[in-house]
Order: C-alpha cells, then structure tokens, then sequence
C-alpha cells in the first residue's frame, strides 16, 4: 500500500554494538536527512536566534562542550564520533546537532510552550506523558533510536529530533526519563540536559538510582526532569549546580520552576510563566479525573487539547506541539503522535525482552 504523504512518519532506526558503531549506524540511517537539517541555516538556527550563525563562530563554544562530553559520558562521545562517519558530517556539525539549544540560550527567546509532562502509577502500571514543545518546526526531524549497546544488558528506546542521541526515553529496567524546560541560572559549557538524560537511560535502573548519577553530573542548562518506574514518580529541578528532588504519587510539571528554593531565581518571562501555571492547573484536574486503569489513547486525549497542547502560528521562532509521547516504562512501551496529536495517529515501539532476537521494526497503530 502506498504511503500517504499527507501522514507524518516517524522513523526507526535499531543500533547494536560499540557505542561507535551504534551511533555509526544511526548515522548511516538518517544520514540524508540530518545533512539535510545542517544545510537548512545551521540546523534552522538562523531562522530562530536574530543574526546569522556560522559553525567557525561556534568553534570555540563546541570546543568547550566537546571536552565536557568526553569528561563525563566518553561512550557518549564515541557514540558522536561514530555518528558523524555514518552521517557524512563533520565532528564539529554531529556536536552542534546535541546542542542546539544551548546555542540559542535564553534571553533572546519569547518562550510560550515547551512541555506539559506528568508520571504516575496506577492499576494499569506506570506511566510517564508529555508533550514535546519546540520552536524551529522540528516534527519533519523525528525519529526513535532502538540502542542494544554490547556489554550492557539494558536496551534504550530514545524519542529525538535531527540527529539528538537522547531527549526522552524508556529503558529495558522499567526506567521512564521525560523533561520540561525551565530557566536559570547561568548557561555553561557542560554536558547537554538531553545527553544527560540518554546517559541516565544508558547507566540507571530505577528512579533512586537515576537521582544519584544525576547528582554527580555538570548538567550545561537548567532543565527539570521527570523520572518515572514502577515504583516511584519524581522530578528533578537544575539550576546551575543545584539540584532539587521532589518524590510524589502524581508527578506534573510545566516550565516555571516549583521547589520553593528555586522560585525566585525563575527567569521565565511573565507571560509564559502565566501560561506555564496555567497548563499546570489544567493537568492536575484532567489527569485527576483520568481512572487509574486509563489506557495509551485516554492519555493521547488528554494532552491533545487546548491549553495543554500549543497549537502553531506559522512562526518558526515560537514552539508549538511537534510531538506528544505516552510511555509506559513497566512494560518498556513507547508511544508517539508525531506533529500535532489532536489530528494524527499513534506510533507505537517497545522493547524486546533480554536475550531476544531483534523483532521486525515495530508496528503503527491507529487511533
């Protein structure tokens, strides 16, 4: 049957071996379309930070996070390297893919969406959910990472955009990783919040465990994560080189920092922590009417609307919904709409259990 062009895809791409390798075969996988995403103003990025961009500028910034990487996660580095082979790219471009966001900063961006995400367990185990709000229209860049890194046990399903090795993700130890933009304290070389948070998938097997790697990492930016198992739900506020842990039964956050220590030094501007607030509020009531035992697609419909997903307004500066996602980290299921999900279909991709052969690439379901 032919594919309908009108439907977003969401590509698939399985990597074994070294870390090497596995960013190797990635790279050969998207190769096409990450050079692509390179070509098109320096990763869109001339289009969404005033003035133009050029990788030799940058040269010195990349520098600086290139050695933060390879000091905290050398696989991790390894993984780039082997990326930028498969791909055809430069190192130099590979890195910049993982660090978009930090380049753009924040002073010069109008911030109005950037994720809505929640955790919790219930009679139909546990579940992690968020929306994925981003600026530079990234749905076209989509893409899930199935990485069997050898010597590792644990097997890591990745949810990125253009070339990202992590953003959000499950592992095969029942392990949910989500996260929410919020804004402070001062943006460093480090290493990249969604590196970060691969890295957490790659080493850690529950949410304490999770916690206790992330204590002892130089994060670059502020981020809140949202870790999730069968277990325990949590969040995790950064600023800076400050950490602040909050356990829960339902675990909700927006992009205005919450932990009473961290309040003050919000740089969220006004407006968006208005709306911030008001996502949160509208979250906390729908998800509490939500039963215990609710299914992928009840939480599909519960982010699918207004004020929870941000529609676009044909500004590529300002972010809209490119992606919404429902994981359930008991059963290591990944399930994605890509682009806006009030109008398209779930994608569907789990984990295999240890010791199994690779299975075919994982079917589409449809709403």
């Amino acid at each position: 049957m032919t594919a309908d062009p009108d439907i977003p895809r969401v590509p698939f791409v399985r990597a074994h071996g070294d870390a090497f390798a596995c960013g190797r075969q990635h790279g050969i996988a998207r190769a096409e379309s990450l050079r692509a995403f390179v070509d098109d103003g320096l990763t869109r990025l001339d289009r969404v930070i005033s003035g133009p961009v050029s990788l030799a500028a940058l040269r010195p910034t990349l520098d600086a996070y290139r050695a933060e990487i390879e000091t905290q996660t050398p696989l991790l580095a390894q993984e780039l390297q082997g990326l930028a082979e498969g791909a055809g790219l430069s190192a130099d471009e590979a890195l910049l893919l993982q660090l978009r966001r930090e380049i753009m900063g924040y002073h010069r961006i109008p911030t109005m969406g950037d994720c809505t995400t929640y955790a919790r367990r219930g009679a139909a185990g546990s579940v992690l959910a968020q929306t994925v709000d981003l600026n530079g229209d990234l749905d076209d860049h989509i893409c899930v990472l199935h990485i069997a890194r050898s010597g590792s046990p644990r097997r890591v399903l990745v949810l990125g955009f253009g070339g990202l090795l992590g953003y959000l993700g499950v592992n095969s130890d029942g392990l949910a990783v989500g996260l929410n933009l919020v804004l402070g304290g001062e943006w460093r070389p480090g290493l990249p919040p969604y590196l970060a948070i691969r890295h957490l998938l790659d080493s850690a097997a529950d949410v304490d465990e999770a916690v206790w790697i992330l204590r002892g990492l130089k994060p670059a930016s502020s981020r809140n994560l949202v870790l999730c198992d069968a277990r325990k739900t949590a969040w995790v506020e950064i600023l800076g080189d400050e950490q602040r842990v909050t356990e829960a039964e339902v675990s909700v956050h927006t992009n205005h920092f919450l932990h009473p220590d961290f309040v003050a030094r919000d740089e969220l501007n006004v407006f968006a922590r208005n709306f911030s607030r008001q996502r949160l509020d509208t979250c906390v009531t729908r998800l509490a009417a939500l039963p215990a035992d609710a299914g992928v697609e009840e939480h599909f419909a519960l982010l699918s609307t207004a004020p929870i997903r941000v529609p676009g307004n044909g500004d590529i500066r300002r972010e809209r919904t490119v992606a919404t996602v429902v994981m359930r980290p008991d059963t290591g299921e990944l399930h994605v709409r890509p682009g806006d999900p009030a109008h398209n279909r779930t994608h569907s991709f789990t984990l295999r259990a240890p010791g199994a052969n690779p299975a075919p690439e994982p079917a589409e379901v449809t709403t």
